[in-house]
């Protein structure tokens, strides 16, 4: 599966390119589309960004989330994918679970 066959191309262009400068992990939710779709929707999203299919979003692959989208796709510096983690990780245990990371797209901005 890929990442298009769940969200619009042209969703996932606009959203990459408003993360060109610094990364906001809720305004790419909402500009991608993401914020929007199903619970199974996003734990397709989820399995892909899971690269080495653990069941979680470790570090590194909060680093490469974008490259999830596309390949040409800059990473997250260190403190984006701190501040990605820190939004996700409800549990504290380093890591992001499928529930975690639904909770994440789905929470309002406030």
């Amino acid at each position: 599966m890929s990442m298009t066959s769940v969200l619009d191309p042209h969703d996932i262009t606009k959203a990459l390119a408003e993360c060109a400068g610094t990364f906001n992990y809720k305004t790419f939710f909402v500009t991608s589309g993401l914020n929007q779709k199903s619970d199974a929707d996003l734990t397709a999203v989820f399995n892909i960004v899971d690269k080495d299919q653990s069941g979680f979003i470790e570090r590194e692959e909060l680093s490469q989330f974008l490259k999830s989208f596309c390949p040409t796709a800059r990473e997250l510096n260190d403190s984006e994918t701190q501040a990605f983690l820190d939004a996700g990780d409800t549990d504290h245990d380093g890591k992001i679970g499928v529930d975690e990371f639904k909770s994440m797209v789905k929470a309002k901005s406030k």
